[in-house]
Formats: structure tokens, C-alpha cells, sequence
């Protein structure tokens, strides 16, 4: 059953699946019935004797944990006073990685509204999606990417207001001037802990994004499970990292994790792979969140290890981390690398290595509360070590707003995320490829990050993405696409060159047939590659 709600507006409550489709619920903290996430990360923060702490530091920017407290209260004041939002309405926060983003998310959550966040770069045809599905009234949005959510907004009577911040000040633009008016005498809403706090759209790495609804207590349970049990989270902690922050994985590690417990968040919308490593040093951050690309390009661009003295983990999400780069990064720095599985629908990570147990190769185990086991398509667990479905079940589960998809991703009460796993006998499971980037060839089934991993062991190879080509006599062959670093030449040679060396590596079959030189992948607003794309590419 779920609990009293505060909404008004009751959308997202009306729209949450068929109780029969929803996964089952089980393990996780309890919360008590009335609970703000927003609330949780800034006012009970300061309670606790956090207020002169460094709460989110921007590019110019520091922010305490007191006086972040009182701008998203102001915030709040603001939606509520003059914005005419009431509890449950859909607030768009289109935004890049700056503290004004995160304060602006929080700030919606205390005024009871329903946060949608969004990427800098989407223009107003995907934000129009964005607003249709979720039915947004409200857009806050960054000065520099205003002018797409007005261009949505004159299409779109629904968005009543567009109010501008600036992303990395207090003051400036719209929503600054607006806050010197308010005295901060609001009170934040007593939302209930079921009430949906966050509509999350999914990356579309896979098609069509999807929105998924998230909880006050969800965002709560990411922390203290993940963030608490396994990394350990501290007030002496700096997080830092590139995901964006409009999507679930960035949010968590940035935001959610720091602020839970009265740690640090760097929020910088400049950091990329070759910037990153000189922030950490700046910065002096303790914790790393970012893609193996990011951890692969530290390695090859000989990232300056003393950048790195002041970390004491790093976690690599989005894509799979390949065993090379692992055993790359661990010889460079000695700094501990998790590899880990999320999923928008579920939040955050649900299966992670742990400090001092971590293997090349392994995703882990799950993280407190949740199950996993590897099944077939009739939803039977397969014995250790058989490829198969991962399914997954805790303490957050995937609710689709008003999607058929529901039933295809939640079946028998089980979290199906679309991967093929295994598991070996000392319970670790390893990641194979995502269900549909498994290649039948000539009657052989190759994973297509194996042959990845391979390609990635040659020094030549600075990316690669492996993916499915039709082919007449072979069904389909393993066609690789494939990024060279500087001082190679991207010809022939080189090609029979990296298909001798996967040869060589793993088993014989498993060598790219195709090798296709490319100058970039394509890839999602959080940095995974869409192998839909390049499978559509190698189409004849």
C-alpha cells in the first residue's frame, strides 16, 4: 500500500502502473510516512552542525550547507508565492553541472513538486517530449539554453512560466532577482515518502526515452545503501565526476551522495576525460564517478598520477570497465576502481565491486538489499556460470509513467534490465553485453564487449564499439568500429593487424570480420555508446 501524499496535483500518483506490474519491493532503510528528500539533504544537514560545511562548489562558486538550506527554501518560496506551483505539479530544471541546477532540484522538491531534469543541449522539439509526457507547467532553466525551453514553451501553452538562473552564482538572471525578494519564511512541504520526488527520462541508449518515477524515500535509499554501505561516504569526502547530473547516475553521485552526508559535491559543466584529472588535483577530491572512457583517456593522455594523490576510489559506471583499463588504472595510480551496474529505472547501482574485493573482469555482488539472479526467458534461474537475463530485485524498483514497457521490464515481481550476465561459483557475476549486443554467428554466440576488451588490449585502439553486421553466408559477422590513437594510421594493415591481435587474445571465431575506422562513436548525453546506431550504419 502506499502512503498519505501531500499532491495536490495528483498526475504522477494517477499515473503510476498497475499494481500488478510494479516490482516487488523488499530489503532497504525504513523512512518515516511524511518525509522530504529536500528537506533531508540541506535543513537536517544543518541540524546535525553541517551549516559551515562546503556543500556543492561550482567553477566559481562554494556553497554551505546553511546557505544552501536558505536558497532552496527561496527557491521553494519562489515556485509556491509566485509561480503558483502546488504540491505535485511538474517542474522542469534544464541545466548543465552547476550548483544552481542542484538547488534548483532541491528546491522543487521542497515546494512538493515533482523535479524533471534535463540535459544543457536538448533542443525544443525534445523538450516538447520531455513536457507532453510529464505534463510540465513550470521550467526553470540555465541563462545559456534558455532560449530552447521558451521556443518549447511557445508551443507548449501547458509551460506557464520560464524563469532563467544562473548556473554557477546565487544571483543573476531571473530567478536571482526574484529570490532577493523573498525572506526565506517558507516552509517546506510535508510530502509523503511515496510521493513521486523525481521523473526520471531514461538516456535512450535503446530507442525512446522512457520516464521513470521516483520516490522521496528512493532518493534517500540510493544513499544510504550505495553511498553508506560501499563507498563509505564521509563528511571529509569531496565527490567529483563527469555524468551529467540531469540523469540519475550524475544526480546520485554528486548531489544525492554528498549531501546525505555532509560531504562535498563538484558541480563543473566544463570537466571532460582530458580536463578531468587536473580538477581532481584543484579540487582535492576523494572520489571519482566517471565512464571508463574518461579513466581510459586519464591513461593514454598520461595524466600527471601526483593530480591524483588526493583520491581514495574511483568508480567507473555507464559502460561496462573492460579488464585492460582496470589493470591500466590500477598501475598508474593504485587508487581502487569499482566497476558497477545501474539503471534509471532502478535509481542508481544495484550490483558493484567493493573496496579490497574488487576483480578485473567482475561487476561484483549486489549491494545491500537487493537480489539478483541470472534467468532464461520462462523466468527460471540458470545454474553458475550460463549466460542469461539479469533480474533484480530491492529496495527500488522500475515504475514507468503510463508505458506499456512496464511489462516487458517488470516480470514475476523482477527488475529485467536488459543484460546478459553470468554468475560464477563464488557468487561474483560478470557482465556479457547487453541482451541485444549478443551476435549469433555461424551458429556461435560471441558477446560483443569481449571482442571490445580484446581491441582495447592493442595499442593502437583508443575506442571501440563492437556490434552485429547482416551478413548472407554468416547470418552475422562481429563488426568493429574503432577509434586509433595519435601515431597510427587507420588502413588496412592495421586493420588485419587488430583482427590477428583478437585472434590471438580470445578464442579464433570471435575476430571482427569488419573493421570500420571511425573519428567518434555515437553516444548518449551520459557518454554510453548507442550500438543501435552503428548497427544501423553496417546495414546494406
Amino acid at each position: 500500500m502506499l502512503g498519505p501524499s501531500a499532491h495536490i496535483d495528483t498526475f504522477t500518483r494517477d499515473s503510476l502502473p498497475d499494481r500488478n506490474d510494479w516490482p516487488v519491493i523488499t530489503g532497504g532503510p525504513s523512512y518515516p510516512e511524511w518525509l522530504n528528500a529536500g528537506v533531508e539533504l540541506t535543513d537536517a544537514m544543518v541540524a546535525l552542525g553541517h551549516g559551515e560545511r562546503i556543500a556543492l562548489c561550482g567553477k566559481a562558486l562554494s556553497v554551505s550547507y546553511a546557505e544552501l538550506a536558505d536558497w532552496t527554501t527561496r527557491i521553494a518560496q519562489c515556485l509556491a508565492e509566485d509561480l503558483g506551483v502546488v504540491p505535485g505539479n511538474r517542474v522542469l530544471i534544464h541545466g548543465g553541472n552547476t550548483p544552481a541546477m542542484v538547488a534548483c532540484w532541491i528546491g522543487a522538491m521542497k515546494a512538493g513538486a515533482v523535479a524533471v531534469n534535463a540535459m544543457p543541449m536538448l533542443r525544443a522539439a525534445e523538450l516538447g517530449t520531455i513536457v507532453d509526457k510529464a505534463r510540465v507547467t513550470v521550467a526553470l532553466c540555465d541563462e545559456r539554453v534558455a532560449a530552447e525551453m521558451k521556443a518549447c514553451a511557445e508551443t507548449h501553452p501547458g509551460v506557464r512560466h520560464v524563469v532563467t538562473f544562473s548556473g554557477d552564482a546565487r544571483a543573476g538572471a531571473e530567478l536571482g532577482q526574484r529570490l532577493q525578494a523573498k525572506d526565506g519564511a517558507f516552509a517546506p512541504v510535508n510530502t509523503g515518502r511515496d510521493d513521486v520526488a523525481l521523473l526520471a527520462f531514461t538516456s535512450g541508449s535503446t530507442g525512446t526515452p522512457k520516464a521513470t518515477m521516483h520516490f522521496h524515500r528512493d532518493i534517500l535509499t540510493i544513499a544510504d545503501g550505495y553511498a553508506r554501505d560501499v563507498i563509505g561516504v564521509t563528511p571529509d569526502d569531496i565527490c567529483i565526476g563527469t555524468p551529467p547530473i540531469a540523469f540519475t547516475f550524475g544526480l546520485g553521485a554528486m548531489a544525492v551522495f554528498p549531501l546525505r552526508f555532509g560531504a562535498c559535491g563538484v558541480l563543473r559543466d566544463d570537466l571532460t576525460p582530458g580536463s578531468l584529472g587536473a580538477a581532481i588535483a584543484r579540487h582535492k577530491a576523494t572520489i571519482c564517478f566517471t565512464a571508463p572512457t574518461a579513466y581510459r583517456a586519464m591513461i593514454a593522455e598520461g595524466a600527471d598520477p601526483a593530480d591524483l594523490v588526493s583520491l581514495r576510489l574511483a568508480f567507473s559506471g555507464g559502460e561496462t570497465l573492460p579488464a585492460t583499463i582496470y589493470e591500466q588504472w590500477m598501475q598508474k595510480t593504485s587508487v581502487p576502481i569499482l566497476d558497477g551496474i545501474g539503471a534509471t529505472e532502478l535509481l542508481h547501482v544495484f550490483i558493484t565491486n567493493r573496496p579490497g574485493t574488487a576483480q578485473p573482469g567482475s561487476t561484483g555482488i549486489p549491494v545491500s538489499g537487493y537480489e539478483a539472479r541470472i534467468v532464461d526467458a520462462q523466468m527460471r534461474e540458470l545454474p553458475r556460470n550460463t549466460p542469461g537475463r539479469l533480474a533484480i530485485r530491492g529496495p527500488t524498483g522500475c515504475r514507468y509513467l503510463a508505458d506499456d514497457r512496464q511489462r516487458d521490464y517488470v516480470q514475476d515481481g523482477w527488475n529485467l534490465t536488459g543484460d546478459t550476465f553470468t554468475q560464477d561459483e563464488s557468487g561474483l557475476f560478470h557482465y556479457v553485453a547487453r541482451s541485444d549486443d549478443m551476435i549469433q554467428s555461424a551458429g556461435y554466440n560471441i558477446s560483443g564487449p569481449e571482442v571490445e576488451a580484446a581491441l582495447l588490449g592493442h595499442p593502437a585502439v583508443l575506442e571501440c564499439a563492437v556490434v552485429a553486421a547482416p551478413d548472407e553466408a554468416r547470418g552475422h559477422i562481429v563488426s568493429a568500429h574503432v577509434i586509433v590513437g595519435e601515431g597510427r594510421t587507420a588502413d588496412p594493415a592495421l586493420a588485419r593487424e587488430l583482427q590477428d591481435h583478437v585472434k590471438a587474445t580470445i578464442a579464433p571465431y570471435k575476430y571482427p570480420r569488419a573493421v570500420h575506422f571511425v573519428a567518434e562513436l555515437p553516444k548518449t548525453q551520459t557518454g554510453k555508446i548507442q550500438r543501435f546506431r552503428l548497427r544501423e550504419s553496417d546495414r546494406p
